[in-house]
């Protein structure tokens, strides 16, 4: 029986696949029939994904992507692919007046620097098959919404929501497609190293019509389609995950 969805005889690159998003997206595809290569900056943790994966011709490598050394032996590493999940992220709180320029070059940096650096390297130097799917983990914050403190994490979501769109156009011709998933707040490790306390969370919560946040899995299920024949026809898009809570401002 045809399955769209399938992503046998595919081979994704997954960043930021340590924990999270990028760990639940590498275990959802590779149950799609992917060959999954992960990367990520904690060893440890990367092992961990790497042996929840189903069973396939997988490759694990560690790398730090803001080290210049790391990211040029990583793309040596790296043969032709049919898709990209650029998971790897950061978020944070600082108030613009008491932002430093080290903490925005950071925030940049990792969220869109990298993954746009990543992803024109491997454009020019032929690596991503034709027809291929390039994903980016995005957010409601920048393109929809903000919040107090957030004007620096907003803005590298909004870039990358531009970057989406420019190269849906640029690459259009090649059938390689660019895609978000647009995610509002989503249950992962992140929420653990914040200085919001759970009584703040629980109310947040409640701000949802779904009276919930979301999951790794359910973002990684949106992933899989955008990797997917299924999207075929979708580029310069965002896909919109958030439990209904931008219809209820």
């Amino acid at each position: 029986m045809n399955n769209p969805f399938s992503l046998e005889n595919k081979t994704i690159l997954i960043t930021g696949a340590s924990s999270g998003i990028g760990k639940a997206s590498a275990v959802e595809c590779s149950k799609m029939g992917a060959k999954i290569i992960i990367t990520g900056r904690n060893l440890e943790r990367l092992t961990l994904t790497f042996n929840e994966l189903e069973k396939g011709d997988h490759i694990m490598i560690q790398a730090d992507l803001t080290n210049e050394n790391d990211f040029e032996n990583f793309l040596n590493r790296i043969d032709v692919i049919d898709g990209i999940v650029h998971s790897a992220g950061i978020s944070g709180h600082v108030l613009f007046n008491f932002l430093k320029e080290e903490q925005l070059n950071h925030m940049m940096d990792i969220n869109f620097k990298i993954p746009t650096l990543l992803t024109q390297r491997l454009l020019k130097q032929k690596k991503i098959n034709k027809e291929g799917s390039i994903v980016f983990i995005n957010s409601t914050s920048g393109i929809i919404s903000s919040y107090v403190g957030g004007s620096i994490y907003s803005a590298s979501k909004a870039a990358l929501n531009g970057l989406i769109k420019g190269l849906a156009l640029e690459y259009a011709s090649k059938k390689i497609r660019f895609n978000g998933v647009m995610a509002a707040m989503v249950e992962t490790s992140i929420m653990e190293k914040s200085d919001v306390t759970q009584e703040q969370l629980d109310l947040d919560r409640q701000k949802y019509p779904l009276k919930r946040y979301g999951t790794p899995e359910e973002i990684a299920y949106a992933v899989i389609y955008l990797l997917s024949d299924a999207s075929s026809w979708t580029t310069g898009s965002n896909i919109l995950l958030d439990g209904g809570k931008t219809i209820s401002y």
